[in-house]
């Protein structure tokens, strides 16, 4: 073949497969606006994206499981899922197009395999969504109020139907909100329609109303004057941090649960994925997501445990500045975060070594951990240096982490990268709490220590966790397949 016919050929291959990618979108659309059914690659989103993402996440994704992830066979599985009647579920494509190659020589076609391997879904019992309200609309609530209302799609698990401030909401200040909701320094545009609705005081979120409600005290509301009942409480102020202080949700009407986006004192803190199932949503009424920290080391340091074994470690955290530093030197209650936090980089103190125990209490007094505010907006990395119950390599390392990241429970809280030059940048708006580095791992000569790297966008992948505990205290997570 000349080098023509061979280019020529290319062309081709290349036209096929991004009509293959719009097919693709296509159906991925039908599926979620008109089945609730959300449909993912390796955990990578893939409602609202563009030809361009679906074939990059082909790429990766070919090259995390080390077999080639054909668009034309993703379109075929998701197809066939289509054509099914199935509930609301979140399904991996990625897993159910890798299984049917290893398995293909078992089912007549695409549709007899997604028959089979989603059987279990038809017994999910009926879901009842639940009411949400936002109390602060800081970092972490803007990027909540983002993705409950670009994934909320027939509304039929988590409705974002309020944003409490303490500030009086005037024309001014509601427009100002709308504003910072539509653009973020570091998130970009939100992919949506915002609209400031200064007569109702509310913000038209999609199509979507949400109300915005001024309160100096929790206690103060009446939810039900909104239409809001047996509501979720995701209180991001930072201010009421204790069972106490949280327990002052409760006496609003309309309100059934609270979930603080912080360690919380006095109350059940969990890392979703980790340890969620010991506490029980209908005998618990408050709960804490911890720190993006903890949920970051936590799916890493379960993984090590369950296979190794940690003896001891030490975890250094090298954290992106925060807006409890100065932008300027001045005065701070705490040590050394008085001092300008663009110019500086800044030892400070963690919690998240202990905080870990919380939530896998086999490694209570076994870490130290300190951390360091450095000059970047957002993007974060932890080093964990450990030392491991059993003599172990580079290699297997690694094999242990893709394995987490590839099926189980906590294949929602690590992603696997395999990029040469991954920088902190590269990592924001990764929705897994987790980003092991497998090219930067370190094992001594003798086994026994190992250092891990693990990346975490500390604003978008805590958010996401947030939100994977807020559906699980709303009991209104759908049937999934990872």
């Amino acid at each position: 073949m000349t080098t023509n016919a061979m280019y020529e050929k290319e062309l081709t291959f290349q036209a096929d497969r991004r009509r293959a990618g719009v097919e693709l979108i296509k159906t991925i659309s039908d599926l979620w606006y008109e089945k609730s059914i959300e449909m993912v690659l390796f955990r990578n989103q893939l409602i609202d994206r563009t030809v361009s993402d679906i074939i990059n996440l082909h790429e990766y994704a070919g090259e995390f499981v080390g077999k080639p992830i054909s668009v034309f066979d993703t379109v075929e599985i998701a197809k066939a899922v289509l054509s099914l009647d199935l509930p609301p579920s979140k399904l991996d494509l990625g897993k159910l197009t890798y299984e049917f190659h290893m398995e293909d020589d078992k089912y007549s076609n695409a549709k007899a395999f997604v028959i089979d391997k989603l059987k279990s879904a038809k017994s999910s019992a009926d879901i009842t969504p639940k009411d949400v309200v936002l109390y602060g609309f800081g970092r972490i609530g803007r990027l909540l109020a983002r993705e409950m209302m670009s994934k909320m799609g027939k509304g039929n698990q988590l409705r974002l139907r309020a944003v409490v401030t303490r500030d009086q909401n005037d024309a001014v200040s509601i427009e100002k909100r709308a504003s910072l909701l539509r653009y973020d320094s570091i998130h970009g545009d939100f992919q949506g329609s915002v609209v400031a609705d200064t007569e109702n005081n509310a913000l038209i979120i999609n199509g979507t109303t949400v109300h915005l409600i001024t309160a100096q005290k929790p206690e103060d509301i009446d939810y039900t004057a909104y239409g809001i009942d047996d509501a979720l409480v995701i209180d991001n102020t930072g201010a009421f941090t204790t069972q106490e202080a949280l327990a002052r949700h409760l006496v609003s009407k309309g309100v059934s649960k609270v979930l603080l986006t912080a360690p919380g004192k006095g109350v059940p803190n969990i890392v979703h994925g980790v340890n969620q199932n010991e506490y029980n949503p209908d005998e618990i009424d408050i709960f804490s997501a911890a720190s993006c920290t903890t949920n970051a080391i936590t799916p890493i340091l379960k993984a090590v445990e369950d296979t190794l074994g940690v003896v001891k470690g030490h975890l250094e955290t090298i954290h992106a500045y925060t807006n409890d530093q100065n932008l300027v030197d001045n005065m701070h209650k705490k040590y050394r975060r008085g001092r300008a936090a663009g110019l500086n980089m800044v030892i400070t103190e963690t919690g998240a070594g202990s905080a870990v125990a919380k939530a896998l209490p086999s490694l209570t007094g076994k870490l130290t951990s300190n951390a360091i505010r450095v000059p970047v907006p957002n993007g974060s990395l932890v080093v964990l240096n450990l030392e491991v119950g059993k003599k172990t390599s580079i290699d297997e390392v690694n094999k242990i982490m893709k394995k987490y990241a590839l099926e189980g429970e906590l294949v929602e809280q690590i992603k696997y990268s395999l990029n040469n030059e991954l920088v902190s940048s590269d990592i924001i708006g990764t929705s897994a709490p987790a980003i092991y580095d497998s090219n930067a791992t370190i094992v001594s000569a003798d086994g026994k220590n190992v250092v891990l790297y693990v990346w975490y966008d500390n604003e978008y992948g805590y958010s996401h966790q947030v939100i994977r505990l807020a559906k699980y205290i709303s009991k209104v997570r759908r049937f999934t397949y990872y």
